[in-house]
């Protein structure tokens, strides 16, 4: 009976110790600046820029492209592309309407974008 007594008492003072012992605290760290890395050079082209419609699409990745990328075979491959085409004329059509196309501009207009958009 005494040990437990004596354990309780001693686990009691322990607690009470550390409930107002105060807490210490480390500085945080300073932050480490960056190295610093020289200025690109300015390139050279000979080439006029291209205009902001083809980089968009240059950024822009395929759905042929997204699946190689991730690693899709059989029916997943299938599955994806169904899923993308449908997506890529959807947004196509949206497209065309947004720019008032009709008839024969519209078809041709959502091919042309539905076949950038799925890739070769």
């Amino acid at each position: 009976m005494k040990f437990a007594t004596a354990a309780a008492i001693l686990l009691f003072s322990a607690s009470a110790t550390l409930a107002q012992a105060p807490a210490t605290q480390t500085a945080p760290a300073k932050p480490v600046a960056p190295a610093a890395t020289p200025a690109p050079a300015k390139p050279t082209a000979s080439k006029p820029a291209a205009p902001a419609a083809e980089k968009k699409a240059q950024a822009a990745t395929t759905c042929k492209a997204d699946a190689a990328t991730k690693k899709l075979a059989g029916a997943a491959l299938a599955s994806f592309l169904k899923k993308c085409e449908g997506d890529a004329t959807a947004s196509c059509s949206k497209s065309a309407a947004d720019k008032k196309l009709v008839g024969a501009a519209k078809a041709s207009h959502t091919k042309k974008c539905v076949t950038d958009a799925v890739g070769s």
